[in-house]
């Protein structure tokens, strides 16, 4: 009989990334946040420094492209974008609920986006 050649493994179409150690950093950084926060004082506050620093974002945004009044559809686009990924965002967030503090704190950065630009809309009336 004839010798047939050894085929090489198959592999994985998929392949692993190799973890880095920023990759495994970011990763002990959001367990160790999940672990600090599980005093819901310290949850309401990190919700409540979201939030604002968000509202903040939201009408510093609104404030620029009005004094400048060339970017307003741009910068009408970028804030509609932004708040759309975060809501396309939050359901496979709510799919695996195992971090719920990460859902927390996208909701309260688009509800602080949105209320910045709206304050914001309301002092130009």
């Amino acid at each position: 009989m004839g010798i047939t050649a050894s085929q090489p493994p198959a592999h994985n179409t998929l392949q692993r990334y190799q973890q880095t150690r920023f990759q495994l950093r970011v990763a002990q950084a959001l367990a160790q946040l999940e672990a600090w926060s599980t005093n819901p004082w310290r949850r309401l506050s990190l919700q409540l420094i979201v939030l604002l620093v968000s509202f903040s974002i939201g009408g510093g945004i609104g404030t620029i492209s009005g004094a400048l009044a060339e970017l307003d559809p741009l910068g009408a686009l970028i804030c509609v974008a932004a708040i759309e990924l975060a809501i396309r965002t939050r359901g496979p967030l709510i799919r695996r609920q195992s971090n719920p503090l990460s859902l927390q704190l996208l909701d309260m950065a688009r509800i602080g986006l949105l209320y910045g630009l709206l304050l914001d809309g309301f002092k130009l009336l």
